[in-house]
């Protein structure tokens, strides 16, 4: 049991076995299971799965009733009244001798209204309420003795009055049924009875005490009911009725619940809506009402009833989407269910569950409102406390993994992860038999010393790489954990380059994470950590329990800005820390009129608008966005660039909306000359609403405003509308200059004649984008030519990486097939991969007709390629069907002895480098997923593993958790970014060499040197141009800085793009020169370059000549070394 409580503080995609992952029962796959226990007989199980329709996280509490524990529950005092889940809990006693260890809430109730629940209800034995009008009567029982079951719990009553027997409706309920009387008692509450009759035409309330009438009112009460009094509440014909009774008039009650299958009354009983399991089997709900995905409660039963199981699935979240009444059906009756109720859901939903070893439960699911709705009513789960000595210990990082740092697509961090030389803070806390508190100080060990020590404060010393188990014991007492010890620290970087605060007094967090050298990554303890800052501008404290650290404002900084220097490990990092801002106007668009309108597959126009949102002129875009079923965007240009001073922190535009959905985006250019395109919220509104767009850091400054658009899309949608656009405004924040990161590297990327000396090679081409309707436009031409170039490189075969065409036409992918046959050859095999521009929003079906599959895997020489179809942005886009696949190519690559390495191709990438990521997964959590199921076969196998996408407008490379990421750039469209950061045209060819499939080092990483072991990439830009800058003569034990530079195109407009990484370059040169540091030279030699850094170093007297190759164009030049 002491592994399953340390395995407690999982991510939601947390790291594991590269195995086949087992099916749920609605043909899902489980990502995740971690099991924890509750109590005696009670434990809580959570679910990560991936669904046909969707993420799903899910929480289900197991209770064994006959094993001691009970389930009771929980409520305000009032019926009209609700609050937290974990109020209510903290409210409820238990009894002598029990915890509560788990709840959920449970009841459907007035939310607009009374707030009174809407099912029936009984506690201790004691009836609350009946259901209200219209309600169901199924409700959840349990008792008498120690099993539950569902039940229809029905009301009946009479009243005896002066002149004959009437029939009782309702008790405490929310909704006096039509025409009926309801009995109420000081348990209602303080809700107005004027709630629980909407819309009667008539209405007598009267108010009885000791059987005797003291009141007769014909409205509603809204004060209290005295104890010891109670109120009939008649509608309607029930009114009528009671407006026959006059004060002083004898009437008697009787009144109670009553089963609907004449067994016996629970002890406890809430109300539910919907059953979902009938004798073990799960109901079918398509076509009936609430049957869509939605945050879940339920709750059921085995078929004994001794068997107890309350389930929260969480939804409308990036995590889970929730599930159907159909779904929660199938998973309860997966758990064992023989029957099963729904309960209220949506931002309802909330489960909490103890820990072992604490005194109170926790909120474990994650409610859809952000945080927990209150509710009426709950069932609470105790078990028998116990004798409050250690019988084990709950182990785990002190840093919560959901909060640390990290460099995951989700949030999530690796705390179970440590850098040689670092540290990690560990705490054990003890519990007893039953897993209720049970105080004691452990000592500590390892079990493997050698590769990391504890101290007796909990405090693990990481020494070097691999994995341990640390042990918390005392006595018989044991937990223990895994940590797993890193390479070394190579790179040190903070959460946040720039950390914003508000004003003085302000707050906010922000951490550090380490990499090795293959990528994996770890949040640094922040004791380990020293910071150097300014201490009269903002205060720094340690926040162990997030792994990093709180900056506050100190009083009187406003406006201030300052760096924080941080360092650990032998590695450091900088920050900037500004305290306030300015907000300024960069247009008001009184100039309307000198606005131009243009567009991208529409039509449309601009006008000056005479009203704006602040009483001046504005301006009116109107579009037409029925032209075309691809992306459409309508464009509001000004008359010149509108330049912005400063850092800008984020832009504000008040948009005058129609309801459409347009996506309103703000285009800067940057110094560079790069276009960065900022996004706004989807205009789903109408009037005047302040849009703010944050700005990314990292962009080149200054910046100015190129253009407003509003772009379409969606292929579905297809609509006229218009906006008015008023008062932008730009938030700077105080300057703070920060170092550059240093020269850029990455892995794979090298000299092509590290690629030349591979056992074979393959190409990689992708982003031309062009149209049918111009065959001979620069960028038809462009792609000719990265066609011509990789089949003169002479590859084993050519992968086209999708968005080789722009608009998806028929005619489109005719003509790019004609165009890749032409010039590729009947010879040369090829593989096309869609891009979202192969189908733009449409079907993939054209693709497949004109192109091929969309989705396929083959092997070459020992390796597999796994191509996979994002043509929609996602991985889902491909079918559901897509992630079972990639999963069983994995699974079986890693079983063929004759696969040795795995290639995975994908047009959209998990991740985009670039300071603005947006060309990345749309879904994060399918990023998260697939880098995870690639680290895990890489650790699991031994075999290599890399990935190959594009869809950037960029070249780069990376490595993450040990695996490989290439991103190719631009064949011919113009690139996304500088091009000293990859922007530029051309293509990559790849070289790989056969592997044995040796492990990797233990920890999760092997050495990749300068070329990843078994891959080399040779990047190759289209070269219209070389030249390289040089220094005629150099003294020596001097050192100058030498340059090459590929030119695209000709003239003013020509791009320039540095010979560095991510540009592959071949250097070498005459006998006397020695390329690599000077301090490997051979004694004679004259002079060094180096490529890494770019300096050329004289040793002593002579002549060398340099020289420099790129995509096959060579330039060298000569230079004299002095004495």
């Amino acid at each position: 049991m002491a592994a399953a409580i340390a395995a407690l503080a999982v991510t939601l995609l947390p790291s594991g076995p590269a195995v086949a992952a087992p099916s749920t029962g609605g043909g899902g796959l489980e990502l995740s299971r971690a099991v924890q226990p509750l109590g005696p007989g009670t434990e809580l199980t959570s679910l990560q799965s991936l669904e046909p329709t969707g993420w799903r996280s899910a929480h289900a509490v197991t209770i064994d009733l006959t094993a001691g524990a009970r389930v009771e529950s929980v409520a305000p005092d009032d019926v009209s009244d609700a609050a937290p889940l974990s109020e209510l809990v903290r409210d409820h006693d238990p009894g002598p001798g029990r915890a509560t260890v788990a709840a959920v809430n449970a009841d459907f109730f007035d939310i607009n209204g009374s707030l009174a629940p809407l099912g029936p209800g009984i506690s201790g034995g004691e009836l609350r309420h009946s259901a209200s009008d219209g309600a169901p009567t199924e409700a959840v029982g349990l008792g008498p003795g120690d099993t539950g079951r569902l039940l229809d719990l029905r009301f009946e009553g009479t009243v005896l009055l002066p002149d004959g027997v009437a029939p009782l409706a309702s008790h405490n309920a929310a909704r006096v049924p039509a025409g009926g009387i309801g009995v109420y008692t000081a348990g209602w509450g303080g809700a107005d009875r004027a709630l629980t009759v909407p819309g009667a035409a008539r209405v007598t309330e009267v108010l009885v005490r000791e059987d005797v009438v003291v009141s007769v009112s014909e409205r509603a009460g809204r004060e209290r009911i005295p104890p010891g009094a109670t109120v009939l509440l008649g509608r309607d014909a029930g009114a009528g009725t009671l407006a026959a009774l006059a004060p002083g008039d004898g009437v008697a009650l009787e009144y109670g619940p009553r089963t609907g299958d004449g067994g016996p009354l629970p002890e406890e009983a809430v109300g539910g809506r919907g059953l979902l399991v009938i004798d073990g089997e799960p109901q079918n709900w398509e076509g009936r009402p609430n049957n869509t995905a939605a945050p879940r409660t339920a709750v059921g039963f085995s078929r004994d009833g001794g068997e107890m199981f309350l389930v929260s699935v969480d939804g409308r979240q990036q995590h889970s989407g929730g599930a159907t009444l159909t779904e929660l059906a199938v998973l309860l009756a997966d758990l064992g269910a023989y029957t099963a109720l729904n309960l209220d859901g949506g931002g309802s939903s909330t489960l909490l569950a103890r820990r072992p070893g604490d005194h109170e439960p926790r909120l474990v699911n994650r409610p859809s409102d952000g945080a927990e709705r209150p509710v009426p009513n709950g069932l609470a789960v105790t078990v028998p406390t116990g004798s409050g000595t250690a019988t084990g210990f709950r182990v785990e990082t002190v840093a919560d993994p959901e909060r640390a740092p990290t460099a995951d697509p989700v949030p999530g961090g690796h705390p179970g992860r440590v850098f040689p030389g670092l540290t990690r803070a560990l705490a054990a806390t003890g519990h007893d038999e039953t897993y209720g508190p049970a105080p004691a100080r452990p000592a500590w060990s390892s079990a493997r010393p050698a590769i990391g020590s504890v101290g007796a404060d909990g405090v693990f010393t990481a020494r070097r790489t691999g994995s341990t188990t640390v042990t918390a014991g005392r006595g018989g007492a044991t937990g223990t954990v895994e940590l797993t010890v890193l390479g070394a620290l190579e790179r040190l970087e903070p959460t946040a380059r720039r950390v914003g605060l508000a004003g003085p007094g302000e707050s906010a967090g922000f951490g550090l994470l380490g990499q090795d050298d293959e990528g994996n990554s770890a949040p640094v303890e922040p004791a380990d950590v020293t910071l150097e800052y300014d201490r009269a501008l903002f205060t720094i404290d340690p926040d162990p329990a997030a792994g990093g650290f709180t900056v506050t404002a100190a009083e009187g900084s406003d406006g201030a800005a300052g760096e924080v220097r941080a360092a650990a490990g032998g590695r450091s990092t900088v920050l900037a820390v500004t305290v306030g801002g300015e907000e300024s106007t960069v247009a008001d668009f009184e100039d309307a009129a000198e606005w131009t309108f243009s567009h991208a597959r529409a039509a449309g126009g601009i006008t000056p608008e005479p009203a704006g949102q602040d009483g001046g002129g504005a301006l009116r875009l109107e579009y037409d966005f029925t032209l075309s079923t691809a992306t459409r965007a309508a464009y509001a240009t000004p008359p010149g660039d509108l330049p912005v001073s400063g850092r800008p922190q984020s832009f504000a535009l008040w948009i005058d909306g129609d309801g459409h959905g347009g996506w309103p985006s703000l285009q800067l250019r940057d110094a560079a000359g790069t276009d960065q395109v900022l996004r706004g919220e989807h205009i789903t509104w109408r009037g005047w609403r302040q849009v703010v767009f944050e700005v990314p850091e990292g962009i080149a400054l200054p910046v100015s405003v190129h253009r407003f658009y509003v772009a379409e899309t969606r292929p579905d949608a297809a609509y006229t509308g218009s906006v008015a656009i008023d008062g932008l405004t730009v938030r700077t924040a105080p300057e703070a200059e920060l170092p550059p990161d240093g020269a850029r590297s990455g892995p794979l990327i090298g000299a092509g004649r590290e690629v030349a000396a591979r056992e074979w090679r393959f190409a990689v081409v992708s982003d031309a984008q062009f149209v049918a309707r111009d065959p001979d436009s620069a960028i038809a031409a462009a792609a000719r030519r990265t066609l011509g170039e990789a089949r003169a490189a002479e590859p084993d075969f050519v992968v086209i990486n999708g968005d080789w065409v722009d608009e998806g036409s028929r005619a489109d992918l005719e003509f790019a097939r004609e165009m890749i046959e032409e010039e590729l050859g009947d010879a040369l095999p090829w593989y096309y991969l869609p891009g979202n521009h192969e189908v733009m929003g449409g079907s993939i079906g054209l693709f497949e007709e004109i192109i091929g599959p969309a989705r396929q895997t083959f092997d070459h020489r020992g390796t597999r390629f796994i191509a996979l179809d994002t043509s929609s942005l996602t991985l889902r886009g491909g079918g559901f069907a897509q992630f079972q696949q990639l999963r069983a190519e994995l699974d079986a690559a890693a079983e063929d002895r004759s696969v040795r390495s795995v290639v995975v191709l994908s047009h959209v990438p998990p991740r985009d480098p670039t300071v603005r990521p947006a060309s990345q997964l749309t879904d994060r959590m399918e990023a998260a997923l697939l880098e995870r199921w690639l680290a895990d076969f890489r650790r699991s196998s031994g075999k290599d593993v890399a990935f190959f996408g594009a869809h950037v407008g960029v070249f780069d490379s990376s490595w993450r958790d040990g695996v490989p990421y290439v991103i190719g750039g631009d064949a011919g469209k113009a690139p996304a970014a500088a091009p000293g950061e990859g922007g530029f045209t051309g293509w990559a060819l790849v070289g790989i060499d056969g592997t044995t499939g040796a492990r990797p080092r233990e920890g999760g990483a092997r050495g990749h040197g300068g070329g990843g072991g078994w891959l080399s990439v040779q990047t190759r830009p289209h070269v219209d141009a070389l030249t390289l800058d040089a220094p005629a003569a150099l003294p020596a034990g001097g050192a100058e800085r030498v340059a090459a530079t590929v030119s695209q195109g000709t003239g003013a407009g020509a791009r320039e793009v540095p010979v560095a990484f991510p540009v592959s370059a071949d250097w070498s040169g005459s006998r006397g020169l020695y390329v690599g540091p000077p301090g490997g030279a051979q004694r004679g030699q004259v002079a060094a370059f180096d490529p890494a850094t770019g300096l050329l170093t004289g040793l002593r007297a002579g002549e060398v000549t340099l020289e420099v190759r790129v995509s096959g164009v060579r330039e060298r030049v000569t230079v004299r070394i002095t004495r």
